[in-house]
């Protein structure tokens, strides 16, 4: 393997490095055209793939330069507000444990009773093996807190959204989406064969252009927005995506992933934040492993609809029913966050002093609302990488958002925050992050002006 022989080979090779997700791109040669391997190649070599050669230059660039893999670090405790790494310990903003509800007393003592009495699995799918009292006791409990007939559980929250739209949705019909919605969402759409056309983020009235000139081109219609959107933090007018659904006759359907627990008084979702009847909208779905510390999704909505999904959606039909302690987990959450929105309130106090320091700090927010996700934004993918190198060297694990999860122009780290961190922690992060960012801003500067003189 040829490893770059000068600093600054190596630099532009990591550039490409983090660009590319340390080495995962969904990138394919401009040419289709298939070419055979030579007669003592194989194609079926994995270390043929597309790119599988660069990832690993790229790689090896990365510890020539001496910066980390931020990503699949093992941690040693649980998520949380603090996490353990390698035996020490750091301030932790990469957790979903918005409330703090894992490892709440109650959460895993339903998981200890439902292993107990039902084991650890559910067997084989739900229509195979029969119910557990614990999937239907959760589902009568989400269904009543979306005020909706019916609700319907699934093992993965990506599978709920690729499995419910491919599953409504077919040829004839069209789905309308944020520019930012989730990979889900646009799989489901792509599973569905559905026309897929998307608009600019939170702008309703570039939806309703779209409305105007196309809907009537299509069978049946839906529109998906997210609750709190999971790389910028900020959400959508609820109630001008309502009027919009009702005026050109489309499902509404709102991806409540990071919304719930966290939006609204007592952290009842997008329509309390927004202060819409949950009614007004027609799919509700979101995941059970945010603030409910579980693992699975979930899809909300009329009788018809999910009754129509327990027959015929495939990661629902043809996949595992989903495990007995995590239905219980989740219940027992749900619990514990209606009962308790002092949880709702110290998030939400945690949130506002972060913003409200990164602002005075002159840090970039971007369009957070300052609640569970407040992401800093720098600028190229190397300059994400390597703060949050420096950040995870002083106790902080923070993850970098590059491209092509956001454009280049736009990496960031993005930070999660949990009701149980503490106002000395937040202080001190956003203080070091401050500190950090400028001394690496500084010290590209400091190279540029080097790099001119020598070339003058």
């Amino acid at each position: 393997m040829t490893q770059p022989s000068r600093p600054q080979d190596g630099r532009a090779a990591l550039a490409s490095f983090v660009t590319n997700r340390l080495g995962r791109t969904n990138a394919r040669p401009a040419s289709t055209e298939i070419k055979a391997p030579p007669a003592n190649e194989s194609a079926q070599d994995f270390e043929k793939l597309t790119g599988y050669r660069e990832l690993r230059l790229q790689r090896s660039a990365a510890d020539l330069i001496g910066l980390g893999n931020p990503f699949f670090r093992v941690h040693e405790t649980r998520a949380g507000a603090n996490t353990r790494i390698e035996g020490q310990t750091y301030s932790n903003y990469s957790s979903y444990d918005y409330l703090g509800l894992n490892g709440h007393p109650a959460v895993s003592g339903a998981a200890r009773k439902a292993i107990e009495a039902f084991g650890t699995s559910a067997s084989a799918s739900r229509i195979v093996a029969g119910e557990r009292p614990g999937h239907l006791k959760l589902e009568r409990a989400l269904a009543a807190h979306y005020r909706t007939d019916a609700c319907v559980v699934l093992v993965s929250g990506h599978a709920t959204n690729v499995t419910a739209i491919g599953a409504i949705l077919e040829a004839p019909d069209v789905i309308f989406h944020d520019a930012l919605i989730h990979n889900s969402v646009v799989t489901g759409a792509q599973l569905s064969g559905a026309q897929r056309r998307s608009f600019a983020h939170n702008d309703p009235a570039a939806l309703e252009k779209l409305l105007e000139a196309t809907r009537h081109e299509h069978r049946r219609a839906l529109i998906v927005i997210e609750g709190l959107y999971s790389m910028d933090g900020d959400a959508p007018d609820l109630a001008a995506f309502v009027e919009l659904k009702r005026r050109y006759d489309c499902w509404l359907m709102v991806d409540d992933a990071h919304g719930l627990g966290v939006l609204g008084r007592t952290g009842a979702g997008l329509h309390e934040h927004c202060g819409v009847e949950a009614g007004d909208v027609d799919i509700w779905m979101g995941t059970l492993s945010k603030t409910l510390s579980s693992c699975g999704g979930y899809i909300c909505g009329p009788s018809a609809l999910i009754e129509y999904l327990k027959c015929t959606a495939g990661g629902f039909v043809y996949s595992v029913g989903m495990s007995p302690p995590l239905a219980a987990a989740a219940e027992a959450a749900l619990t514990v966050m209606q009962a308790e929105p002092e949880r709702v309130e110290r998030l939400r106090r945690n949130g506002n002093q972060f913003l409200a320091l990164a602002k005075k700090h002159g840090l970039n927010t971007g369009s957070s609302l300052g609640l569970a996700v407040i992401p800093i934004i720098v600028g190229d993918s190397l300059k994400a990488v390597t703060l949050s190198d420096r950040l995870f060297k002083r106790g902080i694990n923070v993850q970098p958002i590059i491209h092509p999860a956001v454009p280049e122009r736009s990496s960031r780290l993005r930070f999660f925050m949990t009701s149980e961190h503490t106002p000395e922690q937040i202080a001190q992060t956003v203080a070091t992050v401050a500190e950090e960012l400028s001394a690496l801003e500084t010290g590209a500067t400091l190279i540029e002006q080097l790099m001119a003189r020598r070339g003058a």
